[in-house]
């Protein structure tokens, strides 16, 4: 059986509350005599028992249905054996009777105009100089400095400098006078060196130089051979 909140609640706290099994309601079963075969003609009510049940409404309309998912009742002993002690036939949904409706919808008013009661306060301060709302001297120590360690040592990333490209020809010089220098060069210190665009070196860097990806001056650039030749001819010259 579907029953209204208003109705589940009394019946779970008297229960809970009686060690003695007193009847909550009671079903009656009204029936035309000239159809007796008709299921139509029977019709359910179902009447409350108690007193204090307070406004709540006291007669409630049982609509029996058939077509419904199947079920059973089962049942647990306390060593944990569990057996099936029958099966579901009829369903029945409670809704306040025709007599009824009237105090069922002032009792539905009353409980939407308790969940609309706001439970916060609002305090008024008289003193306005914040004095409530600052640290006292006590207090200092209490204030964790995490967030402002935290900042302190995130080390903050400069805004890398645009440079400017040089003409190529004049930047082919300086890389060759640098090769003269020395014969292996990392693309970060030439960087350093010529000012340029990391991506402009690169292009000149694949046509010049032999990128070493392992051995001893691996992650350096070196001149190619013909370039070698030519620039050891001029160191001579």
């Amino acid at each position: 059986m579907k029953c209204p909140v208003v109705v589940a609640k009394p019946w779970k706290s008297q229960t809970a509350s009686s060690s003695d099994s007193q009847p909550v309601a009671k079903v009656v079963l009204s029936l035309d005599p000239r159809k007796p075969d008709d299921p139509s003609s029977m019709q359910f009510t179902m009447e409350m028992a108690g007193s204090e049940i307070g406004n709540m409404p006291k007669s409630y309309a049982l609509n029996m249905f058939k077509d419904f998912v199947p079920m059973s009742v089962f049942s647990e002993t306390t060593q944990g054996r569990v057996a099936m002690e029958g099966k579901v036939e009829h369903k029945f949904d409670m809704k306040p009777h025709e007599q009824n409706l009237e105090e069922y919808g002032r009792l539905c008013r009353e409980r939407t105009n308790k969940s609309m009661i706001k439970n916060r306060q609002i305090q008024v301060i008289d003193n306005d100089r914040g004095v409530h709302m600052r640290p006292m001297p006590g207090m200092v120590g209490l204030i964790s400095s995490n967030t402002k360690e935290k900042k302190k040592t995130t080390p903050v990333k400069q805004p890398e400098m645009k440079r400017t490209r040089r003409d190529r020809g004049e930047l082919e010089d300086i890389m060759f006078k640098l090769f003269e220098r020395q014969p292996n060069w990392a693309l970060k210190q030439l960087v350093q060196e010529t000012d340029q665009p990391a991506q402009f070196l690169k292009e000149i860097l694949n046509e010049l130089c032999v990128y070493n990806k392992r051995g001893s001056n691996q992650g350096t650039y070196e001149l190619k051979p013909e370039y070698k030749k030519s620039v050891d001819d001029t160191a001579a010259e």
